[in-house]
């Protein structure tokens, strides 16, 4: 049988009671004995107790002593140090970096075919545009009239940012000079060409590059000399287009001075497919034919079909620095 473990304890709170009622009253003066007294009673009543337990057969409870609350301290946790995000510099890429398109063009490589080297009194104008443009870092190829060498050129490991075929004088270059071009043409390429004899080769090797700008041969432009000049003028067809206005203002070659008679030149029309904007005509009111200037593959290529000599120098060459300037730049922000 479980033996109980609280009389003990019941015993000893009632002999604790009676031993402080028969205690006497004491005074400040005998608080010394007073305690004494109690610290007796108190042992006694222990004494007692413990008798008790024993003769019951109960066991004393061992009260453990009374500890004090503990409260514990709060965690302290260091406020961060106020520390910058720091971000790590961008790498610097073609894609990152402004494109300064006036730095590319004075830095091209160029090829260039121009037939002038025959007559000594006509001033090249290409080749002369060119030096006043002054390109450095570059490549400038001025092959003049010499087929040969505009051919090993143009296969070699140059990368030619421009062609530029101004053949006026002649009809030597067709057949695979075209096929060529159309090769740097498809390779994002710029190309700048002068040719009076469309109506001779207008089904042959530059069919390809005719199509894919969005031009055809319309019709061959003669003059005899009894020519009235003013049937000769150009008009612009668009005159708000960039290739007459960067970077000179250019007015129309409205009255010739020919250096060629017979043949004039070719007109154009356009075609059913490219982008060909036709720029300057021989009607004002003409604009899809009866061209003689035009521009497409988004820029990168001009072409003309009148000879430049047969209009005033001032009027011709800021017009080619034009034509330079804006294929090249339509190449640097068209080509990746």
């Amino acid at each position: 049988m479980k033996r109980s473990t609280w009389l003990p304890a019941v015993l000893l709170l009632i002999i604790a009671v009676l031993a402080c009622s028969v205690m006497p009253a004491v005074s400040d003066s005998d608080t010394g004995i007073g305690e004494t007294q109690v610290a007796l009673a108190v042992q006694q009543t222990s004494l007692a107790v413990q008798q008790t337990a024993v003769s019951s057969g109960g066991e004393v409870a061992t009260l453990a002593p009374s500890q004090p609350t503990y409260t514990p301290y709060p965690t302290y946790t260091a406020a961060p140090a106020d520390t910058a995000v720091v971000v790590p510099p961008t790498a610097f890429t073609l894609d990152t970096a402004p494109l300064d398109i006036k730095e590319l063009i004075k830095t091209s490589n160029i090829l260039i075919y121009e037939d002038m080297a025959g007559y000594p009194d006509l001033l090249p104008i290409v080749e002369r545009t060119v030096s006043s443009m002054n390109f450095s870092g570059g490549k400038i190829m001025n092959t003049a009239d010499r087929l040969g060498d505009f051919k090993s050129q143009a296969n070699s490991s140059t990368k030619w940012d421009l062609m530029i075929v101004a053949a006026e004088s002649r009809i030597a270059f067709s057949g695979e000079m075209f096929e060529m071009m159309y090769d740097h043409i498809n390779n994002g390429g710029a190309v700048i060409i002068e040719v009076w004899y469309l109506d001779e080769v207008a089904n042959g090797k530059i069919a390809p590059i005719l199509s894919k700008c969005g031009v055809k041969f319309f019709r061959d432009w003669e003059r005899n000399y009894q020519y009235d000049p003013f049937s000769y003028s150009i008009y612009w067809l668009d005159k708000s287009h960039p290739l007459l206005s960067s970077p000179n203002t250019v007015l129309p070659p409205s009255y010739p001075y020919p250096e060629w008679f017979t043949d004039a030149g070719d007109l154009l029309e356009l075609g059913s497919g490219g982008d060909a904007v036709l720029v300057g005509g021989v009607h004002q009111d003409r604009k899809s034919d009866y061209g003689v200037l035009a521009s497409c593959l988004d820029g990168r290529m001009v072409i003309q079909t009148f000879s430049s000599h047969d209009y005033k120098w001032d009027i011709v060459q800021p017009l080619w620095e034009n034509y330079i300037t804006y294929t090249l730049t339509r190449h640097y922000e068209t080509t990746p």
